[in-house]
């Protein structure tokens, strides 16, 4: 562990104070960790190494009634089912769907799909959110039914998998981990 010092104004250090307490740091150095883990995070996704994995979600809210776009959506998944690790379908009034596909591989493969779902025609609102896996792992990448150590002195097996998620289309996705 490294201690730093560092300078900032008066106005800056009052609005780091406030920021701190309303996120519920319990000290200024863990919160000075996480805005740096976070622009670490955002410069690796912006400019990613070659083959850099990630984790990331894509929102988006659609008009189930538009002409073919749930089975657009559903056709775009299966065709990148290498990268979705589950959907989340939620029914946000009579005529507007919210979806969340859970996503993890490539950065660049990972944005380019999630960019096209929400780019895909009627899909009204999108959000992405990508993070570096080696950011929010440490660099640990779990398989199926394998051994290794939480940090508590022994290592023991078990199964990642959490059951599938059942689509309104009759599709199951599940959790599948490489």
């Amino acid at each position: 562990m490294q201690r730093i010092t560092l300078s900032i104004d008066d106005d800056l250090a009052d609005d780091f104070e406030r920021l701190t307490a309303q996120r519920g740091y319990r000290n200024r150095s863990e919160a000075v960790r996480d805005l740096i883990r976070s622009a670490l995070a955002e410069r690796e996704v912006a400019d990613p190494a070659p083959g850099a994995l990630c984790v990331a979600s894509a929102s988006y809210v659609y008009d189930h009634h538009e002409r073919q776009l749930a089975l657009r959506l559903t056709e775009l998944q299966h065709a990148h089912g290498d990268l979705v690790i589950s959907l989340m379908h939620a029914h946000v009034s009579g005529d507007d769907c919210l979806e969340t596909v859970f996503l993890r591989g490539a950065i660049e493969a990972v944005r380019a799909f999630a960019d096209a779902l929400v780019a895909e025609p009627g899909v009204r609102h999108g959000s992405i959110s990508i993070i570096p896996l080696d950011e929010c792992t440490g660099g640990h990448v779990h398989g199926h039914d394998h051994p290794h150590d939480h940090g508590s002195g022994h290592s023991h097996p078990h199964d990642h998998a959490h059951g599938g998620l059942e689509h309104p289309h009759g599709v199951t996705h599940t959790h599948e981990e490489t």
